[in-house]
């Protein structure tokens, strides 16, 4: 067994998103405003910060008021005030206007491009002296020999596609920390592994999940408007389907565009990725997309449970904040901000942990009590029955959903989730095939040319980062029974079945289009699929996404 190097910190952050960013942030704030030293480490993934950053996005600024109250006079990537909402039903052929929920109102919020935000933290944060390392994917977590938390270790390089050791093969690095701050965003790899070891989501829902998927567009200047958003449910979606459009015109041109459907859909047959090129085909959306070109293209999971499906944030040795642990507000379709504000009350009980000299690896309790006195408790509680509802349709949830905010999320009940996303399925044999338009290349587009813009890169000489558990279940048992949903649910074109030299169908993995989007891992009926990670480095590149 190789020995491998080790660095010791105070704290070891995973991931470098707006959560994870914001917890090294606020901790060197606390260390300096308390005249005392604190050794704060960011490990991100992506080949820089802000590479594998994908969101809408508007921004509430609360969180961003408290941390960085100058962020004007610092150039924060705030840009584009929103301005007007519209939220419309679409048929096939008509967009019809309904009022915004309260909790879609912009006012005082901006359009911004949420990796050049990252961008931006990352920057504020070395300022700092926080050592931030990009293209280094945390790919282990380390326990001392008490079951508490250690630290992470950063997986071996130039390992071969056969795994064997190449010329370039470099030993992983660990990185040893007397509390580890897990920001992994949604589904992230080791916060899954740590929620399974110590059982943190015993008391808590199923989490339930979406896909969003984006482009971004330069249009014509006669058909943009700084600062408007335009949100729809409705058409392609039946009323079973969870999901919606969103569409933002940010500066320069530029409107983001994309659709987000709910991974607990029951069809086998339906394609995230088709149902979001064929809404753009709407007549009340395709206009604002003629004569203009599409920039990039990406993909992300979201974890939408809410507040009944948030685990147990703490562990011994650390601590779980943003997405990964689901801080979401699914109805205000924002979590920016309080993935932030997460980042910031356990950055506060880390930071007290180590200045009251507390044992290395011991529980950051004070983190969970400072959320629940939290605005950030308060916002996701009132909303809590929201998402849960939509299982009973479109139009009663929507009638629901205005019960819900008259009392301002005061009904003395919680509605819960209670199956996992990938138990949704109906067999092939009970559902309606969909018949998809062919992409027309102008407006419309197929897969393989949406990974291009997406700038994805791997290694090819490196093992596949996603595995089966058992290489026989997808066709014995995804193709028999579903038709080998994987071929659409990935909006990569990951997963292919293929015809192997007998002629026998098998499954193809193409892991060099991965777009680290985490459906597989979600949706697959079996639990079959297993995203690991690449080599540092790997994967999108997303550009003002």
């Amino acid at each position: 067994m190789v020995e491998r190097e080790y660095m010791e910190y105070d704290v070891v952050i995973v991931g470098g998103g707006p959560a994870g960013l914001t917890a090294a942030i606020r901790l060197k704030q606390l260390a300096a405003k308390a005249g005392r030293e604190v050794s704060v480490c960011l490990l991100e993934k992506g080949s820089e910060i802000g590479a594998h950053i994908l969101s809408g996005a508007i921004l509430e600024t609360r969180a961003l008021d408290e941390l960085i109250p100058d962020w004007r006079e610092r150039g924060a990537p705030l840009n584009t005030p929103a301005g007007s909402d519209c939220f419309r039903l679409l048929t096939e052929t008509e967009s019809i206007p309904l009022p915004t929920p309260p909790q879609m109102h912009n006012e005082g919020n901006y359009i911004i491009s949420l990796g050049n935000f990252c961008r931006w933290l990352g920057q504020q944060a070395e300022e700092l002296g926080i050592e931030i390392y990009p293209g280094f994917a945390a790919a282990e977590v380390l326990y001392h020999d008490d079951g508490s938390v250690k630290g992470v270790a950063t997986g071996d390089m130039g390992i071969g596609r056969d795994g064997e050791k190449t010329a370039a093969w470099q030993a992983g690095m660990e990185l040893w920390a007397k509390q580890t701050l897990f920001a992994e965003g949604c589904r992230g790899s080791l916060t899954q592994q740590v929620i399974a070891r110590f059982g943190l989501d015993a008391d808590s829902d199923p989490q339930t999940y979406g896909l969003g998927i984006k482009e971004l567009w330069e249009v014509s200047p006669d058909k943009h408007e700084a600062g408007r958003t335009v949100h729809t449910v409705g058409w392609p979606l039946d009323s079973e389907t969870y999901g919606g459009s969103f569409m933002y015109h940010l500066e320069d041109n530029l409107v983001a565009v994309g659709f987000v459907i709910g991974l607990d859909y029951k069809n086998p047959y339906l394609s995230p990725f088709e149902e979001f090129q064929r809404f753009k085909t709407h007549p009340s959306v395709r206009g604002v997309f003629e004569g203009g070109r599409r920039v990039s293209y990406g993909a992300r999971a979201l974890a939408e449970g809410g507040i009944q499906s948030l685990p147990r944030l703490v562990f011994p040795g650390g601590a779980l904040i943003g997405d990964g642990a689901g801080f979401m507000n699914v109805p205000k379709i924002k979590g920016t901000h309080t993935a932030m504000k997460s980042g910031m009350l356990a950055a506060q009980a880390a930071f007290d942990a180590i200045a009251a000299d507390a044992a290395t690896g011991s529980s950051l309790t004070a983190y969970p009590a400072a959320f629940r006195q939290s605005w950030a408790y308060d916002e996701l509680w009132k909303v809590r029955n929201i998402r849960p509802s939509f299982r009973w349709g479109l139009w009663p949830a929507m009638m629901y959903a205005s019960l819900e905010t008259v009392f301002c999320g005061k009904l003395p009940w919680t509605l819960h989730h209670k199956h996992g996303d990938h138990s949704s399925l109906r067999l092939a044999e009970d559902s309606t095939p969909i018949a998809y338009p062919k992409p027309d290349g102008v407006l419309t587009f197929d897969r393989l040319s949406s990974v291009f813009v997406a700038n994805v890169s791997h290694s090819e000489d490196q093992p596949p980062h996603l595995k089966l558990k058992d290489a026989t279940v997808p066709v014995a048992v995804n193709l028999a029974r579903y038709q080998a949903p994987e071929q659409r649910y990935c909006p990569a074109g990951v997963y292919e079945i293929v015809a192997a030299a007998d002629g026998a169908p098998q499954l193809q993995i193409n892991a060099a289009n991965c777009v680290h989007c985490k459906t597989c891992d979600i949706k697959d009926p079996m639990q079959n699929i297993v995203w690991t990670t690449p080599e540092g480095g790997g994967g999108p590149n997303y550009p003002n996404m």
